[in-house]
């Protein structure tokens, strides 16, 4: 199945109470083959009047925060967890979540990002489950936002709703922070191609999550890359952790 064969099959569901309530079913929006898939909750009134992603007040909160990170909408995917409006902007039901992540399911399947980002409590939960990950609790999942997580095969990148800053204007240095993170996570380490841990993986010395979640993930959080940046030494057996292992030493 394609994206277009989809985005049919989903404006028509109606395999949930909210088809009842709702205007318009919104598809994802971006680019087919984008590195970077953004998964909010669900349409707000806005979008489910217009039909389109992120155009009310948490859109232009959503712009400002990927205008300062560096990124466009061009260059990323996003789409929602579930496809409807939820009355009264409630807590989404179980089973419309279930009769819903179908789609997200498929939508993953084909756009294959390499990095998923759950913007709020209930994607980032749906995700974790997905992806057999221990479910942060309302209270944790703060300190989850911002931090590269690699699971399956899959890394995942939990960030705050930008609608957060509607309510409480004081994280916006926080949103901003972990925001910017996603021009990092839009590209390799420039120094992977020369990287001796580029290496130690072809051979099958070094387990890939170190390649996923620095050389092809936070790289700017490396220590190699830090050193490398200040023209320091650094032997090839340094981890990007900054840890030495021996095993490595001379290989």
């Amino acid at each position: 199945m394609n994206i277009e064969e989809l985005n049919k099959e989903i404006r028509i569901c109606e395999k949930c109470r909210l088809a009842g309530s709702r205007i318009n079913v919104l598809c994802g929006e971006g680019k087919l083959n984008a590195r970077l898939m953004l998964i909010a909750q669900a349409p707000g009134e806005y979008e489910d009047r217009e039909g389109r992603m992120f155009i009310g007040p948490s859109g232009k909160v959503l712009d400002e925060l990927l205008h300062a990170a560096g990124i466009s909408r061009e260059e990323i995917y996003m789409t929602n967890l579930l496809k409807c409006m939820l009355p009264k902007y409630r807590r989404p039901k179980q089973d419309e979540i279930i009769a819903c992540s179908q789609y997200l399911a498929q939508e993953i399947e084909i756009i294959n990002p390499q990095v998923l980002v759950p913007m709020g409590y209930y994607a980032c939960k749906h995700l974790f489950e997905k992806y057999s990950i221990s479910i942060p609790s309302r209270t944790d999942f703060a300190a989850l936002t911002g931090k590269l997580i690699w699971q399956k095969n899959q890394k995942i990148f939990p960030l705050a709703h930008p609608a957060a800053l509607l309510y409480k204007e004081s994280l916006k240095k926080f949103l901003k922070r972990d925001y910017a993170r996603l021009k990092v996570l839009k590209k390799d380490c420039k120094w992977y191609p020369v990287c001796p841990m580029k290496r130690f993986l072809e051979n099958g010395k070094l387990k890939r999550k170190w390649i996923e979640l620095y050389c092809k993930g936070d790289w700017e959080s490396c220590i190699r890359y830090q050193m490398e940046e200040r023209g320091e030494y650094h032997p090839d057996c340094m981890l990007p952790d900054g840890t030495i292992d021996e095993k490595l030493r001379g290989l």
